[in-house]
């Protein structure tokens, strides 16, 4: 099964949900191809969201960001859209099933380091529930 994450910037939210699915798929010994992709690709991943994953032991660190063309999109069995302009601009996969969950986009948090850190953990552990629950019930 493929799963590809979407999101507008694929520097976030989206390459968090593909840590996030990596490690739940090994947990899980779940046999799946893991994507995440922007519709308009930033030019890297958001230092905190590696800083924010790494705090649980997930090493985001080597992911890049990609586009739709960069992924196997017309492949994927599974399209999850992480925030509303991809949930519009995103083009339909014939055969896949398509989610979305609309998420704060953590990029666009002001304030503090400290104040934006805390809303990367926010969207942070909104991802880990949702997609360990995601992984955990595939094929259940």
């Amino acid at each position: 099964m493929k799963i590809g994450f979407v999101c507008t910037g694929n520097s976030a939210r989206s390459q968090m949900a593909e840590g996030f699915a990596k490690h739940f798929a090994k947990l899980y010994n779940k046999a799946l191809e893991i994507y995440s992709a922007g519709s308009n690709p930033a030019s890297s991943v958001n230092p905190l969201a590696i800083k924010v994953m790494a705090e649980i032991g997930i090493d985001i660190s080597s992911q890049h960001t990609k586009s739709l063309q960069d992924i196997p999109y017309g492949e994927l069995d599974l399209v999850i859209t992480l925030c509303d302009d991809a949930a519009e601009n995103c083009p339909f996969v014939p055969g896949a099933k398509m989610e979305h969950w609309s998420l704060p986009d953590p990029a666009k948090a002001e304030g503090s380091e400290e104040e934006k850190l805390a809303f990367f953990r926010k969207v942070r552990n909104e991802l880990r529930e949702r997609i360990e629950k995601l992984i955990r019930d595939l094929g259940a």
